[in-house]
């Protein structure tokens, strides 16, 4: 374990230190620039195309091979709706102070275009696979789309498969063990924090029961193959994500009073608490940064923009419109971060365990449980069991959508029989997260995420140029009525189809 957590500190150190923070905020900043700002021009049109459209739609299937627009969102925010929203908020505040919340703002304002463009590129260079499904997501970018540029083949092919290694890992850190070990840490400071556990190969029983019991859980579902997880996200996520808001909003109405001193916190200590007021000078850069680098990083475990992981279900949908699609990857990091993160932290900040005087957490806080004892505060028992339910939900769709992300980086690399071979480790692989410590779980989080950041930007800033033409193709078509050629697939007869299926009304 000391040599794990050796490794993983000198990669952390280098994926989420200053390179890994401008690229990722550099890389968004560029996608929003290029767009002309399209999250804010456009507001009305992509909310209209998006949210808009879920009640109708965006449910219906043109595509024999696809999901429904609003079963593709659905099965992309099972992944992204995680423990991210709820524990990954609190660990950011307590680390980074109040601050962090300001960031993370930013992060999710430049990730919007950063998924837009993800997914735009992803829709672009998706293909059939040998049963007929869409197949898609930045190894096909990073393959066909970086490898057409002069001197490019060897070098995005490359990119491809350190790409679809760092998925795989990831899918066993964010995707399974962080999400387990919260699981874990609420149900037994819930409801198991008096019982006395005997150990087994040094850990707990009670966590391995925990382990078992979501490992054969998560079996039982994942026999069902993608289609059933598809099926679950639809009817899971907006249910779950309804409740948890709605619960949010009836906390921070009861700590109204507490609301402008909250906001105050957030932009006051942006660079950093008040333990660097009148110290040196390179003790306030340092805490500024910690306050940076925590908002960022957490605001990309709970978002997933710049990863490239939810390009792989995007792909699947049934629209024909690249743009249109990217524009639900906007909607996808507006709800998740704009929305559930920020209610989150408005109900950490007004809960009493920090200082909104000096933006420290108060002595014996545990950010793992922090929202859990708020509820709990304000609501007695019921409000504990209301967020450790949430955090199960959140946390087992999470796990659910990554290992689809897995199976198709592990298909792409080794084949479709290889797929299933990897599924049945990603199971085991649960235990080890109801076992192990928390900190070291969201580490190894925190590093998979920034090495399979870094080939993603790096092919999203060589295309460019693609990502522009293909945008000022949508708005010219779709905005300004202009009468020009759509610009649907890199591949000649998908594109012949997608654009016969569009002249016939299915989008």
């Amino acid at each position: 374990m000391e040599t794990v957590v050796e490794i993983n500190d000198a990669a952390n150190g280098f994926v989420w230190g200053t390179f890994g923070l401008a690229l990722l905020i550099g890389t968004g900043l560029i996608c929003t620039v290029i767009t002309a700002f399209f999250q804010v021009r456009h507001l009305k049109h992509w909310w209209r195309n998006t949210f808009g459209l879920i009640r109708d739609k965006a449910r219906i299937i043109n595509d024999a091979g696809a999901l429904s627009q609003f079963r593709t969102f659905c099965t992309a925010l099972c992944a992204v709706i995680g423990t991210g929203n709820i524990a990954g908020v609190s660990t950011a505040i307590c680390v980074g102070g109040p601050g962090a919340v300001r960031w993370r703002g930013v992060a999710a304002f430049f990730g919007m275009m950063l998924k837009y463009s993800e997914i735009v590129l992803g829709m672009f260079y998706r293909r059939r696979n040998s049963v007929g499904a869409w197949s898609g997501g930045p190894m096909y970018y990073l393959q066909d789309g970086f490898g057409s540029k002069k001197h490019g083949r060897r070098f995005g092919k490359l990119l491809a498969v350190l790409f679809c290694i760092f998925t795989v890992l990831a899918s066993f850190g964010i995707g399974n063990m962080a999400q387990i070990n919260k699981i874990t840490i609420n149900v037994q400071s819930s409801f198991l924090s008096d019982v006395e556990s005997e150990t087994f190969l040094g850990a707990s029983k009670v966590n391995w029961g925990i382990g078992l019991f979501l490992m054969v859980a998560m079996m039982v579902i994942l026999i069902g193959g993608f289609r059933r997880v598809a099926a679950v996200s639809e009817k899971i996520i907006p249910l779950m994500s309804i409740l948890y808001i709605l619960g949010c909003v009836i906390m921070i109405f009861i700590h109204i009073n507490q609301i402008p001193a909250a906001f105050s916190a957030i932009f006051k200590f942006a660079f950093g608490t008040d333990a660097a007021i009148g110290g040196a000078a390179g003790t306030a850069v340092q805490l500024a940064f910690i306050t940076i680098k925590n908002g960022c990083k957490r605001g990309v475990f709970s978002n997933e923009a710049g990863l490239g992981s939810s390009v792989m279900v995007h792909t699947n949908s049934c629209s024909r419109e690249p743009v249109h699609q990217g524009m639900w990857g906007i909607a996808e990091v507006f709800l998740d971060t704009i929305v559930i993160c920020t209610l989150t932290a408005l109900v950490v900040l007004t809960s009493g365990a920090i200082d909104l005087n000096t933006g420290l957490a108060l002595e014996g806080v545990n950010d793992s449980t922090l929202v859990t004892k708020a509820f709990g505060a304000t609501f007695g028992v019921p409000g504990e069991w209301f967020v450790v339910l949430m955090i199960t939900l959140f946390a087992f769709t999470t796990v659910l959508g990554w290992s689809y992300y897995g199976a198709k980086a592990t298909e792409y690399l080794f084949g479709v029989l290889s797929a299933k071979v990897y599924r049945v480790i990603f199971v085991l692989i649960i235990i080890l997260g109801a076992l192990m410590g928390s900190n070291l779980a969201w580490d190894i989080s925190d590093t998979f995420n920034g090495l399979m950041m870094i080939p993603n930007l790096v092919g999203i800033l060589v295309q460019i140029p693609l990502i522009i033409k293909l945008t000022r193709n949508y708005i010219d078509r779709r905005i300004k009525g202009k009468d020009v050629m759509p610009m649907l697939s890199y591949n000649a007869d998908i594109q012949k189809e997608a654009i016969s299926a569009i002249a016939k009304g299915a989008d």
